[in-house]
């Protein structure tokens, strides 16, 4: 296969059959690519703050912080900026070098999003590259946000559009690819992935990955998040998802999309480390450090330098594109 030319035609078929292919040829197939287009052994480091926890009236199946669901979360109004700046001073010493805040919000009002821009320009005065997510944005907040200097803005699809409604009722897709086209149009980078491990079929993990490959620019970051199982919540106790295909699902983002930054997000917790291992040798560039993520348990930073020690993978400066 040609991976020299970037492709946004794929079809769910061809998409299956990179499935499909033994393993080994799969992971030596994504590992040459990202050779070619990312620095082989550094992944880049980032921590993800929640600002605003719970409270959200959005349904997503999966999610804590909605308020659909009963799962003991301890909500908190917006936190204070000089708390969002303590945190973000705190990671970056750590070693991360992207800070991500994320709101529990269908969508920001004007006036909050203004204020979460003011952490962005806060954030940024620390060095940092910054992320946030905050649900749904209109054009003018976006072009806010990047006023205010945002890098990323982070806005997931899930799933594939014909698994959505067995997950989310409360948007619809169309909703959210307006999102992410409001985010490109503002000159932001576009962090934009799904969950895996709801109940969905391989058919929709591929039907995912062929929505984000499509999109007319592909998202400069790709998270892949390992569904993480919150009592209370409707995909509680659900079959957990095969490593192996959580490393498949990996390989097949970081060949459909070359110069994508493919994260291994949430749900770490579940993976041993050879099966972390296998993920960054399928191509993930990227992992979330620190003990939560928004509120749900994540490694701790220490298990993470010392897996990285192991595997002879250094901890990058920012981006990975290869020099």
């Amino acid at each position: 296969m040609n991976d020299h030319a970037i492709r946004h035609d794929w079809t769910t078929s061809e998409i299956l059959a990179l499935f499909e292919r033994p393993l080994n040829d799969l992971l030596f197939e994504a590992q040459s690519v990202h050779r070619r287009h990312h620095r082989a052994n550094e992944v880049q480091v980032s921590t993800l703050l929640s600002i605003k926890t719970g409270g959200c009236p959005e349904d997503c199946k999966y999610c804590p912080q909605s308020v659909h669901y009963d799962t003991g979360l301890d909500a908190h109004a917006l936190l204070p900026l000089d708390d969002v700046v303590s945190a973000a001073e705190k990671a970056r010493d750590a070693g991360a070098t992207r800070f991500c805040m994320g709101a529990a919000w269908r969508s920001p009002t004007n006036s909050q999003a203004r204020k979460v821009g003011e952490m962005v320009a806060a954030v940024k005065a620390t060095g940092m590259e910054t992320c946030v997510t905050l649900g749904m944005l209109t054009a003018e907040q976006a072009a806010e946000l990047a006023d205010a200097g945002l890098d990323y803005y982070n806005h997931n699809l899930d799933t594939s559009p014909d698994y959505y409604a067995e997950i989310i009722t409360s948007r619809v897709y169309q909703d959210r690819l307006d999102t992410l086209a409001n985010v490109r149009a503002a000159g932001i980078n576009v962090c934009c992935g799904g969950i895996v491990g709801m109940g969905e079929t391989r058919r929709d993990r591929a039907g995912l990955l062929r929505e984000l490959a499509n999109l007319a620019e592909h998202p400069e970051s790709v998270p892949i998040n390992n569904l993480v199982q919150v009592e209370g919540t409707p995909v509680h106790g659900i079959a957990p998802l095969d490593p192996l295909e959580l490393v498949r699902c990996i390989a097949v983002a970081r060949i459909l999309m070359p110069k994508s930054v493919v994260r291994l997000s949430a749900g770490r917790t579940d993976l041993s480390p050879e099966a972390q291992a296998l993920c960054f040798m399928a191509g993930a560039g990227s992992i979330f450090c620190g003990d939560q993520l928004l509120t749900t348990p994540n490694p701790a930073f220490d298990e993470d330098m010392a897996m990285f020690g192991d595997l002879g993978i250094k901890a990058s400066a920012g981006k990975t594109a290869a020099a």
